[in-house]
């Protein structure tokens, strides 16, 4: 995003889904508004072949040559590029440690160590935690409070105190911010059935956008902040008098906005106590404590002005 902003021709190449772990909802809102604002997304596609352009006669001399591959249909294409980033993800780096003379169980197609919900190995007295173990968020303060954890239960007297992996709360850093807490909808639809769900969403342009953005950028022919980008959900469960299990928000300072209600989900908060929760105004925050319209109601989450 901030490429495109910067007056570069930006390019971004999917093999399958954005944001994979992720709300699924939010993860095509943020897709759909980088490619309003000019980021072309290449989506299906894997590289096959980067081969840099040494022909000097060529119009494309210098630049790098991207052999791709559409994997729905099978043809390949190429393009040229003056560089290319690769996102190849993390190796959790087990293989050189000889983990099986301990008898360390590890996940055979990631190499990741698999733990119990007290990060205990598959040998009694060896722990993981952190980027290394299977199933478990990728985040540098997630593997802070798991250490925290541990050496509480090892030697703080509090053998039951482990973590909460499920209700972590953490921010992806999009042109549009997304924060979330809890349960995506994919998730919260498997463990309990959309049936037992009441799900709240709204979208809006808060404030702040009203006062200090040009409006029009005439050259890619969209406003620089539309009606409608910023984007609430809140998932509750109907049978715990709808406790709040999910909570996302797409939106400016969504780090900030998401942190405080972290702990209002963790605390077991209801969408009663959130409506009953006075909101600070003009925030776009506060919004959470306003939500009415539902999925199931069919109703227009949209809204007009501020």
């Amino acid at each position: 995003g901030f490429l495109v902003a910067f007056g570069y021709d930006t390019y971004v190449m999917a093999r399958s889904i954005f944001l994979r772990g992720f709300d699924q909802e939010v993860a095509e809102h943020i897709g759909s508004y980088m490619e309003r604002h000019g980021t072309k997304i290449i989506k299906r596609c894997v590289p096959v072949k980067f081969e840099k352009v040494e022909d000097e006669s060529s119009p494309n001399h210098g630049m790098i040559a991207c052999t791709y591959k559409n994997l729905d249909f099978e043809f390949e294409t190429t393009e040229y590029f003056d560089t290319v980033l690769l996102a190849v993800g993390r190796d959790a780096c087990t293989t050189e440690v000889n983990l099986d003379a301990a008898g360390i169980k590890l996940n055979e197609k990631t190499g990741k160590v698999y733990v119990d919900e007290y990060d205990q190995t598959s040998t009694r007295n060896i722990f993981a935690i952190g980027d290394a173990v299977d199933t478990r968020q990728e985040l540098t303060p997630v593997a802070i409070k798991s250490g925290e954890r541990l050496a509480d239960r090892l030697f703080g007297g509090r053998p039951e105190f482990k973590m909460d992996y499920l209700e972590v709360p953490t921010t992806v850093f999009t042109p549009l911010e997304y924060g979330c807490v809890g349960m995506s909808e994919e998730l919260a639809v498997e463990t309990y059935g959309m049936d037992k769900l009441e799900i709240y969403l709204s979208f809006l342009r808060p404030l702040e956008w009203k006062t200090n953005q040009e409006f029009h950028d005439a050259k890619k022919g969209v406003e620089h902040r539309e009606d409608n980008s910023v984007f609430f959900k809140m998932i509750t469960l109907k049978e715990e008098n709808e406790r709040v299990i999910g909570l996302h928000y797409v939106g400016p300072h969504a780090g900030e906005v998401i942190q405080g209600f972290a702990v209002a989900v963790k605390m077991k908060a209801t969408k009663a106590d959130f409506d009953d929760t006075v909101g600070i105004h003009p925030t776009v925050a506060e919004e959470f404590t306003m939500l009415k319209v539902t999925r199931s109601s069919g109703m227009d989450p949209t809204k007009r002005g501020c």
